[in-house]
């Protein structure tokens, strides 16, 4: 299996990354998987192009294909104004439209206040949402006070059992040529979530 990290931190080094790193390590610690980690700040220019021009450049095409053929996806962003960075926004702007459709996806988000939790709900699984990706129950936020205290830990390996789970249960579900929509009686089945509890 393979899992596609896309962190889109911009400072060295970068709690994004950490948060990013962490939850990739716990993840293949249920799922094994080979890990391939997307780093957008060394991307920016090229996405600024194919957004001006159509086409990506070399990196960018390797990295958009990487997402594609991803069987999970960790998508990591700091908060820029209440939301998620305009660099990342632009990275799924230019994916191709398909290309999450029935992929798990776990998000995750750093930033300097507890108060900006709330991005993941208001931003983040919307987006993804709208991509039609199976985005697991437990997104992950960590602000500055966050980092060595409780709760952190047991945050990031709730939400990595949760898209280990997925990605063993749906994985090789997707042709690769065409994605397939997983019902949702078997996304349930495979967080071990009977219908009758939702």
């Amino acid at each position: 299996m393979k899992l596609v990290v896309v962190s889109a931190g911009l400072s060295v080094p970068s709690s994004t990354r950490l948060l990013a790193d962490r939850l990739a390590t716990a993840t293949a610690g249920v799922a094994p998987a080979e890990i391939e980690v997307v780093e957008l700040r060394d991307l920016a220019v090229e996405i600024a192009h194919n957004l001006t021009n159509g086409f990506p450049g070399r990196k960018l095409a390797a990295a958009l294909d990487a997402v594609a053929e991803a069987d999970g996806l960790i998508a990591v962003t700091p908060v820029f104004s209440a939301s998620y960075s305009g660099l990342f926004k632009s990275f799924f702007d230019v994916l191709e439209k398909d290309a999450l459709v029935g992929k798990p996806v776990l998000i995750a988000a750093t930033g300097g206040s507890a108060r900006h939790s709330l991005v993941l709900e208001h931003a983040l699984r919307p987006l993804f949402a709208y991509l039609r990706a199976v985005v697991v129950p437990t997104g992950v936020y960590a602000a500055s006070e966050d980092w060595g205290a409780e709760g952190l830990p047991e945050r990031i390996e709730r939400a990595a059992g949760e898209l280990g789970a997925l990605m063993q249960g749906l994985s090789g579900a997707r042709p690769a040529s065409k994605p397939t929509v997983v019902p949702f009686t078997d996304q349930l089945a495979a967080l071990n979530i009977s219908p009758s509890g939702v």
